[in-house]
């Protein structure tokens, strides 16, 4: 597929994604890290006008003077913005011109397309389309937030709960020392962060082909695991006191059976699906308790051939941080990865909510460790 036709494709998907969506839906901000619908839909547009029309395509005319303003997400380089926090408060612009805007800027797209090589705007639109899709998980992962506030439990869409997937692979993959090659090599698209490919040098291990289980994790909970200081990281322990974090996010427990809240609403928990919506900090004390630990990124790369993966995010103990050799893109465009190296953690593989082609083994996903609303599951490792 070419990649006009790929852009088309994916701005086509984050529409078919707010179908099932009243007006309402699109509104509400839950919280800082999960943003409106509305926004979502807006600041993909926004990155497409800011970074290539308004670069590339002559005599182009910005839909509205405040939406840089508005939808502008992190990027310094390109002026200031609204507080992150107020995203959901904003009931103007209305759903309609956002809707608006977005066909506003296809529009000039397909001029550009006409109007401009290809191979002088390749880079920046791969960068395009990959952000769309990021956001077309993260409205996904945000809208779920969103709707698990609401005491009526509603429903996004039959069949899309996202968190039935059970383990199909058992045992444990063996990796022996050695030095490996580790880090994006090859033709296709990747972010800066995958590179450089480089050397590391791994021990002995092992790494369980199947993610822990809901059951697995109830087990922790009845051993009183989130009550024992001495399987959690001191950030951990406070995190949880301070938070009365007593099980994972989306878990509820009513006339003594646990639920979880999905995407398809409230449904009753199923014990031998895959564990999801959990922090590293759970991910690191869930593995004190079973006396393992989570591999690191590297061993989980190396393996990650020899298992099955993509249902959820998974926890490594690795911090996020540069590669040798990395250098930020210069300009606004510098501004995506690398200023986010860190306090935070690497999770890889995907998830359910990944949209397809999006993924890919040295993709490196990052997020506080203390944040429970990605999709993210644990794979254990031993060096034993």
């Amino acid at each position: 597929m070419n990649i006009i036709a790929r852009y088309k494709n994916v701005r086509a998907y984050t529409m078919e994604l707010c179908k099932p969506l009243f007006l309402e839906d699109y509104i509400p901000q839950g919280s800082v890290f999960a943003s409106p619908v509305k926004w979502h839909i807006a600041h993909t547009t926004w990155f497409f006008e800011t970074f290539l029309l308004k670069n590339y395509l002559k005599n182009y005319k910005e839909f509205h003077s405040d939406f840089n303003f508005l939808f502008n997400s992190y990027y310094n380089a390109i002026g200031t913005r609204t507080a992150r926090i107020n995203r959901g408060v904003m009931s103007r612009p209305s759903v309609e011109d956002v809707h608006k805007y977005r066909a506003h800027v296809d529009n000039a797209m397909m001029l550009l397309f006409d109007k401009v090589a290809l191979d002088l705007i390749f880079p920046l639109l791969e960068i395009g389309i990959n952000h769309e899709q990021q956001h077309q998980e993260l409205l996904l992962t945000d809208l779920k937030y969103n709707f698990s506030l609401n005491p009526i439990h509603p429903l996004y869409k039959e069949g899309a709960s996202l968190v039935s997937n059970e383990n199909t692979d058992a045992g444990f993959v063996s990796v022996s020392a050695g030095v490996y090659k580790v880090g994006y090599e090859g033709g296709g698209f990747s972010f800066d962060n995958e590179h450089s490919r480089h050397d590391v040098f791994l021990r002995d291990c092992i790494i369980s082909k199947s993610l822990v289980t809901n059951g697995e994790f109830l087990q922790f909970i009845h051993d009183d695991g989130y009550k024992r200081h001495e399987l959690w990281l001191d950030e951990g322990w406070s995190w949880i006191n301070q938070e009365g974090i007593e099980n994972p996010l989306y878990w509820k427990k009513a006339n003594g059976k646990w639920f979880q809240f999905s995407l398809e609403g409230l449904i009753p928990l199923n014990e031998k699906a895959q564990l999801a919506h959990i922090s590293h900090y759970e991910a690191a004390a869930f593995s004190e308790w079973k006396g393992m630990r989570l591999p690191t990124e590297f061993e989980w790369e190396v393996a990650s051939e020899s298992f099955n993966w993509g249902a959820r995010w998974e926890h490594t103990s690795s911090a996020y941080l540069a590669y040798p050799g990395y250098k930020k893109p210069s300009g606004a465009v510098g501004e995506y990865n690398g200023k986010f190296m860190m306090n935070q953690m690497v999770l890889r593989g995907a998830s359910n909510a990944t949209p397809k082609g999006h993924s890919r083994r040295t993709y490196r996903n990052f997020f506080h460790p203390n944040m429970q609303w990605q999709f993210a599951g644990i794979r254990l490792a031993s060096d034993e």
